[in-house]
């Protein structure tokens, strides 16, 4: 009987960006990779879960997550949502790419393991097929065995010109590693379109296999630059309740690069794994709408859309209380949310970010800022603001608590819609429970608390002088959260 020895394999999964070219759906305050566009779950859910358990000859460790601090509780409530307790959060202080990102990940790696293989991952690219993207992977082991850097090409079924390629030293067979010849920069159209008929090139995919060992020795041969700030930022990195926070002094040093320009461009250890499964960055509305559902008439509808006599179009609503309807329309793409729409042809896809540097131009806070506003203990949404007031919903989640604060321009009223608060108002508890509300006077030390098992819903309306959220003190935060955090 042959005895095949298991290799742990642990997963790195990049989830600090913050894609534009899927406004309005994804924004800076809670970008693609958090929202279930395509199926039910989240692109960073299905992402974990694409790498968990007993695979062939793998076995999946916990993650290794790397975001931002305004991402961590929202990282934290999606991976226990899929069923995963990572085994480290680390903290970037600022968006550095994803060259010290990587870097980070393998010295934190190699400190646990010297013999640790990573399986690097973006967080918002969609992979149907969970069981051949994990084959690909065990196909890429034998590579990593002799000390190369694996990385993963997508088999191209079109003139695509928004990816790079990755041009093979041979004709791709399978899964088999191919050694890779160079990177090729994103093409025009007779470019792409060559590239497509040679059957020598591949997307590239962004996904990388390499022992951790391995990816340092190319860092310290290409990169070494980069060594002592992300060194010093994983050496003096700090626990933070279940977080690893890097040392903001030492990653403030590093350069803002990408692992492709850093290393993998320079390297000459480079090893390509083909993967034609099925496989999409979501770069872009014309992809959610291409790996969507569609009807007949190929028009892909999510949320409260309807069409009438159209074709080759995406309608998409992501608010309840907005109605899309599209009538005679062709190679469209229509999104709509509490605060946005989006209309657009099909064509201009790539262009949509530009409407975010419009809106940022203006000070549109619709620019960067999420309808929802995400925090650890659950979600407000403003729902009617005015010059001395501000009404909003808010949801906490059971067990959850706001933190222990006082506000210097507002006052408040609580009505309770769903479940029970145990309301805090300076030496004073009480229980607020459905139809029930509560008035907190300006100055007030307060907290809302959910003790129950089920959300809690409330109506908050603020009035004063100023009602934005900065207006606050914070006396005490089971999510450790400073003075400067969101409340």
């Amino acid at each position: 009987m042959t005895v095949f020895s298991r290799q742990k394999i642990t997963p790195v999964i990049l989830a600090g960006g913050s894609g534009t070219r899927l406004w309005p759906l994804s924004r800076k305050s809670y970008p693609k990779q958090f929202v279930p566009l395509v199926g039910e779950e989240t692109l960073f859910q299905s992402s974990a879960k694409r790498m968990v358990g007993a695979v062939g000859t793998m076995d999946f460790a916990a993650p290794v997550v790397l975001t931002n601090s305004d991402f961590r509780f929202i990282v934290t409530e999606q991976l226990a949502e899929a069923g995963i307790d990572p085994g480290a959060i680390m903290i970037e202080p600022e968006g550095r790419n994803t060259a010290p990102a990587v870097l980070a990940a393998a010295l934190h790696a190699q400190a646990k393991d010297p013999q640790a293989i990573l399986l690097v991952s973006p967080s918002d690219h969609v992979i149907p097929d969970g069981d051949s993207f994990r084959a690909a992977v065990e196909a890429g082991l034998a590579a990593v065995a002799q000390g190369n850097l694996v990385t993963f090409g997508i088999t191209p079924d079109r003139p695509e010109t928004g990816y790079g390629y990755l041009e093979l030293t041979g004709t791709p067979s399978g899964t088999d590693p191919v050694a890779l010849k160079r990177f090729v920069e994103k093409p025009d159209a007779a470019r792409a379109a060559e590239m497509l008929a040679a059957g020598t090139y591949l997307w590239n995919a962004g996904i990388f296999l390499f022992r951790a060992a391995d990816i340092i020795a190319a860092f310290e041969t290409h990169a070494p630059d980069l060594i002592p700030p992300v060194q010093a930022s994983v050496t003096e990195a700090q626990p933070d309740l279940g977080f690893l926070r890097l040392d903001p002094t030492a990653w403030a040093g590093a350069k803002d690069i990408s692992i492709d320009y850093a290393v993998m461009e320079k390297a000459g250890n480079l090893s390509v794994v083909p993967f034609s499964a099925g496989w999409s960055d979501l770069g872009g509305w014309d992809a959610v709408w291409r790996e969507g559902a569609r009807d007949e008439n190929g028009v892909g509808l999510s949320g409260a859309a309807t069409a009438i006599d159209c074709e080759d179009s995406l309608l998409r609503s992501d608010s309840d209380r907005l109605e899309v309807v599209g009538i005679g329309l062709k190679n469209i793409m229509a999104v709509a949310m509490n605060d946005a729409v989006l209309v657009a042809d099909m064509s201009c896809a790539q262009d949509v970010k530009k409407a975010v540097d419009a809106l940022k131009a203006k000070k549109s806070q619709q620019a960067t800022h999420f309808p929802k506003d995400h925090r650890p203990w659950g979600w407000f949404e403003s729902l009617v603001v005015g010059a001395r007031f501000q009404v909003k919903r808010i949801h906490v989640h059971p067990g959850a608590a706001l933190s222990l604060q006082s506000h210097f321009h507002r006052s408040e009223h609580w009505i309770v819609v769903e479940g029970t608060a145990r309301v805090t108002i300076d030496d004073e508890v009480t229980l607020v429970t459905e139809n029930q509300s509560v008035y907190i006077p300006l100055g007030s030390v307060h907290r809302m608390e959910n003790p129950g098992k089920v959300p809690m819903v409330l109506i908050e309306v603020q009035t004063g002088s100023y009602v934005g959220e900065d207006d606050i003190v914070r006396y005490e935060d089971i999510y450790s959260r400073g003075q400067g955090e969101k409340g």
